[in-house]
Formats: structure tokens, sequence, C-alpha cells
């Protein structure tokens, strides 16, 4: 980690975090299937202790199921003191691509079978987290974000830019995880009138690409307060410059908080619903934090000594 990579806590970027998880889940998805593959879905992600600058940090994407066209990718961050030689697993995220040929129609991807316990396990808890993943995005879509609202909000608009380009000629969605994170952070630090970083994402949905010179507008509303946190839900749209009408292209939620000088998540001011559709959409919050506790947490490489990923960290055996 080097000090381009903190950002203004000090601490890594959790937008800059899903940038890497983005890019090596892609790596693998598009080695296995052969083909140029899309986001399509990034699950549950929770930033279990911030990155410092100096920190080495590690990233292991290993297939734990395929679908028809899909690869379901276990993306499993470390990070360590490069002078202590103790890696800390520090998030571990589920990304869905989606493999696609030369005109973007999909393609069937040669099929996966687990064989050691360690697969098998992770494989079965990605296949029961489809069911929960189906309901929490009904739940999401069903949502109405209106003038109604009265929550606190932000908004974010530019023009997507040629850096912003991925290997298919578009924004690629760690790019757009990136801006999902800068709203909330805004929308959060406007709120608790400090800094805040981003301890959770969850449930993002890709359902255009983005195409580079598009204006792109990224509306962040808060629709939660916790005794600690701020949950903000985050819309992405783009709109052609010679169009009227924009379309949603992605759609998710993240938590934000206030860390204190102790590194714990500092109490934070609560928010009151007002209109009914501020009522609607906390209730909404409350039951999203319900469907992802039915989530099993996916089996680390820890648990399973002899399925251990490989571990760049271990320093050489002496002699």
């Amino acid at each position: 980690m080097k000090p381009a990579d903190a950002g203004i806590a000090g601490s890594v970027d959790g937008g800059r975090l899903l940038e890497w998880i983005d890019k090596v889940a892609y790596a693998a998805a598009a080695q296995w299937s052969g083909h140029y593959c899309v986001t399509a879905y990034v699950g549950n992600i929770h930033l279990d202790r911030p990155i410092v600058v100096g920190e080495l940090v590690e990233l292991h994407a290993n297939l734990v199921y395929t679908g028809r066209t899909s690869m379901h990718i276990l993306v499993s961050v470390y990070s360590t003191d490069p002078t202590r030689q103790k890696p800390v697993q520090t998030a571990q995220c589920l990304t869905i691509f989606v493999a696609v040929d030369e005109q973007r129609r999909t393609v069937v991807v040669p099929q996966w079978e687990p064989t050691t316990i360690l697969e098998l396990r992770r494989h079965r808890q990605a296949r029961a987290r489809i069911s929960v993943r189906k309901r929490i995005e009904e739940a999401m879509a069903a949502q109405n974000y209106t003038a109604a609202g009265t929550a606190p909000s932000a908004t974010l608009r530019f023009l997507a830019a040629p850096s912003d380009i991925n290997w298919g000629g578009k924004v690629h969605g760690g790019r757009t995880m990136g801006w999902i994170e800068d709203a909330a952070c805004v929308c959060g630090a406007d709120w608790a009138a400090q800094h805040v970083i981003t301890s959770y994402f969850g449930g993002i949905r890709f359902y255009r690409p983005i195409v580079i010179g598009h204006i792109v507008e990224v509306t962040a509303r808060l629709i939660h307060t916790g005794p600690r946190s701020m949950h903000v839900s985050v819309h992405v749209t783009s709109t052609d410059t010679v169009s009227d009408t924009p379309a949603l292209a992605a759609h998710g939620l993240a938590v934000v908080v206030v860390l204190g000088d102790d590194g714990k998540a500092r109490p934070v001011r609560q928010w009151t619903p007002v209109s009914e559709e501020d009522r609607a959409l906390e209730a909404h919050a409350r039951h999203l934090v319900d469907l992802r506790s039915q989530a099993e947490p996916f089996t680390t490489a820890g648990d399973v000594p002899a399925d251990a990923e490989p571990n760049y960290f271990r320093a050489p055996t002496p002699g």
C-alpha cells in the first residue's frame, strides 16, 4: 500500500479495494471461461479492519460455483505488516461474472466440480446463497425512491472518462463500485459532520454497461441509522450526452461508520423517518439486515488446513 492508495481517513478506501477485487475476480472468471466476462453482482462484503499505508495486501480469487453462463468467484483479501509475516483476513467477497462473446451475448461456461473439503463446503454455501440473493434483489428492486423522500442525500455528476475504461471498452465494475462508495461517504459524512469510512457493501447489482462519454449520476440516500452506523442506498444512472433519458446502470447498499481514536465505530446522530416513503425505506433497510443474516459465511482456508490456499506471506523455511 502506497500513500496514493490512502483515502481521506488515512486508510485504503473501500472503493479502491473493490476495484482490486473486481480485477482479480475478472481474471479468474476469464481464465476459467476462456471469454471476456462482465460483472453481474457483488455480494456482501464486510471490511473487517482498515488497511493502512505500508501493509502488504494479497487477494485470492477462487471459483466456488458455476451456473450455465455465470461463475461465482469468492475473493479473500489478506493484509499484514510485511515485517511480521502474520497475515490477517481483511475481507471476503462473493462476485458473479457472466461470460460473453464478441457481440456481448452470453455464452455457456465449462462446469466446475469441487474436489477438496474446502471446495465442497464453499460450493454448498454458494448454492445456499442463491435463494437469499434473489430475495435481496427482489426487495431492493421493489423500493421507490422519489422526491417524496425527505432523507439526507448526495449526488455526484460527471462524465465517464477514458481512464475509466476496462478491457472491453466500457467502464469496469470496480470503478463503478468506487463511485458508489464515494457517494455513500459524501452522504454519510454530511449527516455525521465527520469523515466516514465504509464498513460494508451489499447487493451491488449491475444492470447495463456505462459507455465512455456518458453522463454519470450517482445518488446516495440515507435510509437507516443504527447506533453506530449509517445505511446508504446508492443508484448509478448513465445518460448519453445527446439523450435526456437516464438509464439505471447499478444499484447497491453501503454502510458507513465514523471511527474513533481507538479504531472502533463511534455513535452517530439518529435519523428519524418523516414521510411515508422514508418509513418504507427504513423498514426495507431493517429487512435487508435480516436477510443478510440468513447467509452462511464462507469457510476460510484456515478452517481446513489440508486444503489451505497458497500463502505467499509465509517466510522461507530456514536451512
